[in-house]
């Protein structure tokens, strides 16, 4: 049976809002401030730090195994009988939990270089320029790498039918900011980025 983009980018879109809800709640524990280790370790590049001290290891420790539970259990949830009905990809149970964990270091890792571009512009950790085009370039641009750095990650497992890009990063340009809103009012964030 022939991939289903749309029930490909539903299945994507859910697991990810269950890995981010977890992200959230692992974020708002005592336990995750312990990780709270820049991934650059402070190094620094031209005068200016290579991340900053917002991209820490605590986001990866819970987003790939996240991922990785919410991907086994949408599938199990669907059974195999369901997952080859579907449209979605033809994987056993526990290939499901390895691309989920792909998917969620792929999630993570696309951050990067979009806050190592940030950093050798000069823009300030969970900051934004002050204004005009580069404001619309640089929300756009915060809320598609992690979609990106998913997408690209899942390809060296699975084929992503054209139109399952399209709809996962549209709609996850919307998810992105409802959970940067949700953890700014639940004082994770500093502000909506």
């Amino acid at each position: 049976m022939a991939l289903d983009p749309i029930a490909c980018a539903l299945f994507v879109l859910t697991a990810f809002t269950m890995a981010g809800a977890a992200q959230t709640a692992w974020f708002r524990s005592r336990w995750s401030h312990r990780l709270m280790l820049p991934l650059d370790a402070g190094r620094m590049l031209g005068g200016r730090r290579v991340f900053g001290a917002n991209k820490t290891i605590r986001g990866f420790v819970v987003m790939v195994p996240a991922s990785a539970a919410a991907f086994l259990i949408l599938a199990g949830l669907l059974g195999r009988h369901g997952l080859e009905h579907t449209g979605l990809w033809p994987l056993a149970a526990r290939e499901y939990a390895a691309l989920g964990a792909l998917a969620g270091f792929g999630f993570m890792a696309g951050e990067l270089p979009n806050s190592f571009i940030k950093r050798r512009l000069g823009i300030a950790e969970g900051h934004a320029p002050a204004a005009g085009v580069g404001l619309a370039i640089q929300f756009l641009a915060d809320r598609l790498d992690s979609g990106l750095g998913m997408l690209v990650a899942m390809t060296a497992m699975v084929p992503i039918p054209p139109l399952t890009w399209i709809v996962v990063l549209a709609a996850g340009l919307l998810i992105h900011w409802s959970f940067s809103v949700l953890m700014f009012r639940l004082g994770i964030k500093a502000r909506p980025a």
